[in-house]
């Protein structure tokens, strides 16, 4: 009589069994053991030793002003001084040992991330000069144009 009661009662306790002898094996012995943090110990402390191991790709404006003094003066007093050298010119990782040039992003795409008009009045994006895209010199790079260590709208 009980038995359409008990069996599903057996079936739900062996799958926990089998949950709680899963996780013993499969879940590191360092996971969570190191105090309650803004993750609740859901990681494992051997991670953190692993991602301080990792190399840093990017360096920032103060490691790209020391070779650099030029355009980085040039830059600090632009509009564009609180964008970093590597939004452009990509991670300076390895830079100037083993990689002698960085890459410059010269794609439309880059500056219209910020400078593609959109009607959001009374937010900081609408403070940003913008252009239509789809209209304002589609086939040509806007350094062409504008030179973005000093944007303004000068020929370079």
């Amino acid at each position: 009589m009980y038995k359409h009661v008990l069996r599903p009662l057996w079936v739900a306790l062996a799958v926990i069994a089998v949950v709680l002898v899963a996780r013993q094996f499969m879940v590191p012995a360092d996971f969570g053991v190191h105090g309650k943090t803004f993750t609740y110990g859901f990681y494992r402390l051997g991670n953190v030793e692993e991602w301080k191991a990792f190399p840093v790709k990017y360096q920032g404006q103060s490691r790209c002003a020391k070779c650099h003094t030029e355009n980085s003066a040039e830059i600090a007093g632009s509009k564009h001084a609180n964008i970093e050298c590597e939004n452009c010119h990509g991670p300076g990782v390895n830079h100037p040992k083993q990689v002698k040039k960085l890459p410059i992003n010269g794609s439309r795409d880059l500056c219209l991330r910020c400078h593609q008009f959109l009607p959001y009045p009374g937010s900081l994006r609408s403070e940003l000069p913008g252009i239509d895209g789809a209209k304002h010199m589609r086939r040509s790079e806007c350094r062409k144009c504008h030179n973005p260590h000093h944007p303004d709208l000068e020929d370079m």
